[in-house]
């Protein structure tokens, strides 16, 4: 179903796609807007036991988008390494197809938080108290990968 990689010396393996997803803060996220048109979009996320976890406001366009059509891809980019004495950079990135949803169970949800927060606040303190004070008006989204692949690119 998915198309293999044309250029397989290049293509990173699954432990390496792993890791940038873990590693890196931010992607962005395709999903199928309005009227059939892609919409994607900057997001911050956290990737554990094989799935990526985003959130966000409880409506708008990704809300919509996700309830319509659940197909999704992610891609990751690190942030690569300048070629001494030239302009062009050697980077990798990852690309995951799946399958998104809103997470409505209480208790999932405080656990992608849970992992969002350690992720990007200093301390654990600070992430139980934001999910706390948010919880509430905090919409949780999953990804289910379904295919992953990688690769590293020189941009000469």
């Amino acid at each position: 179903m998915f198309r293999n990689m044309r250029r397989k010396g290049q293509q990173l393996t699954i432990d390496e796609c792993e890791e940038i997803l873990i590693s890196q803060p931010r992607g962005v996220l395709a999903l199928l807007g309005d009227y059939d048109y892609p919409y994607a979009l900057p997001m911050s996320h956290v990737y554990v036991n094989g799935k990526i976890y985003f959130h966000g406001a409880q409506k708008g366009h990704k809300n919509d988008a996700v309830l319509n059509h659940s197909k999704c891809s992610y891609c990751v980019m690190d942030d690569g390494v300048k070629a001494t004495d030239s302009w062009w950079y050697t980077f990798k990135s990852v690309i995951a197809f799946g399958n998104i949803k809103t997470l409505t169970d209480k208790d999932e949800k405080i656990e992608a938080l849970t992992y969002l927060g350690d992720k990007f606040f200093p301390t654990h303190e600070e992430t139980v108290d934001e999910i706390n004070r948010l919880l509430e008006r905090t919409e949780v989204f999953e990804i289910t990968i379904d295919h992953m692949t990688g690769k590293v690119v020189q941009e000469k």
